[in-house]
């Protein structure tokens, strides 16, 4: 909103000159990290404290680890806060004419809902189980397929540029123009709404102990905000994707500045979810973050690079699908615990020691998943 009411009157009036620094993305980038944080960090107290008068406090799985049992009652829903700051941020900060940034936007705030809704129900049945899978990934595919279908389907809402290289795949450290990959409309939106639910529900598999979850989710966006700022890149006429052999338009850009609304909101959060936390993200934050990577991840062509980028994600999903197959197949448990994080509590770890190494494998791979920006 502040770019699209006061970018205009640089034009217009002479004082209003220094306003022409809202055309720059890196200014807007900088700008909504620190709105989403600083609404993260001020607000947060007062928040918790309206959750704890409401009793709105986590339910612990009963077969958990022994050590979670002394964190039940501590509020959670906090992924509400996270929401309403990097929603806010966004909507200040960047394009809201730009169907990439609109669509993202609205597939983390419907991914919030239902996150809410299987938040309530834990809460009000003083159970772990909430809303049953079945419907939740019903309510998934709903609302991810309808983002999907406003980004990949021209209504005449998008650019010439995007239509023709949207149905095509990115394959990691190849150059874009020389292997392309073209599915078929209706094939390549089933793919990436695979990859978005999956996205989702990795991440709120990860959700599991203080601080766990909001470190790689951070890094996520931090290696997103760099691609979609790299792709949407013009230089002395060229445009920079061009140059690196990568997938990208202008238009992509303004993806930067939601992923720096998910870095600054991350950032308040964490203030007060690092161990011992305060309060928990919930399903409401775990799954609207992760719909939220989800799109960035298929918005900058990043489809299959996800799988590296968010290999934490990844790693937490396998597990459990692992354990379940084993299990049912085989009457026996690859782990001791899944998620994988539980696996190394069990074997004696201390929770923050896991929480790091994670976080370091996350930077890790993040990095990796950067440098094929130029090895291609």
């Amino acid at each position: 909103m502040i770019y699209e009411l006061l970018y205009p009157l640089s034009n217009r009036f002479g004082w209003a000159s220094v306003l022409n620094v809202l055309r720059y993305v890196p200014f807007r980038i900088i700008m909504a990290t620190l709105t989403a944080m600083l609404l993260c960090f001020f607000l947060a107290p007062w928040f918790i404290r309206q959750l704890q008068s409401k009793q709105i406090g986590q339910v612990i799985r009963k077969d958990g680890p022994a050590s979670h049992h002394i964190k039940a009652g501590t509020p959670t829903m906090g992924g509400a806060l996270i929401l309403l700051a990097l929603l806010l941020s966004t909507m200040l900060w960047a394009d809201v004419h730009n169907v990439f940034v609109m669509a993202t936007a609205g597939v983390t705030a419907g991914y919030g809902l239902i996150g809410y809704l299987d938040d309530h129900l834990k809460i009000v049945r003083r159970h772990s189980g909430g809303l049953p899978g079945r419907y939740k990934i019903l309510g998934q595919v709903s609302v991810g397929g309808l983002g999907l279908i406003y980004t990949f389907v021209d209504f005449g809402n998008l650019p010439d540029s995007w239509l023709a290289i949207r149905t095509r795949l990115s394959i990691p450290f190849v150059a874009f123009s020389k292997h392309p990959i073209e599915l078929p409309l209706w094939v390549y939106i089933a793919f990436a709404l695979f990859v978005l639910v999956a996205f989702s529900n990795a991440v709120n598999l990860t959700d599991g102990l203080d601080g766990l979850a909001i470190g790689p989710v951070m890094i996520n966006a931090g290696t997103y905000l760099i691609w979609a700022y790299v792709a949407g890149l013009v230089l002395f006429g060229r445009p920079l994707a061009e140059y690196l052999d990568i997938a990208g338009i202008p238009e992509m850009g303004e993806l930067a500045v939601f992923a720096a609304a998910v870095i600054g909101a991350g950032i308040g959060f964490l203030w007060y979810n690092t161990y011992p936390a305060q309060v928990f993200m919930g399903d409401v934050g775990a799954l609207a973050l992760g719909g939220g990577l989800g799109m960035l991840a298929i918005l900058t062509k990043n489809e299959l690079l996800s799988v590296l980028v968010g290999g934490i994600f990844v790693i937490e999903n396998v597990s459990v699908v692992t354990q379940v197959i084993s299990f049912k197949l085989f009457g026996k448990r690859v782990f001791l615990m899944a998620p994988i994080h539980h696996h190394f509590e069990k074997k004696g770890w201390a929770e923050p020691k896991i929480i790091v190494r994670f976080w370091i494998i996350s930077i890790l791979l993040a990095l990796i998943g950067l440098s094929s920006l130029k090895l291609r």
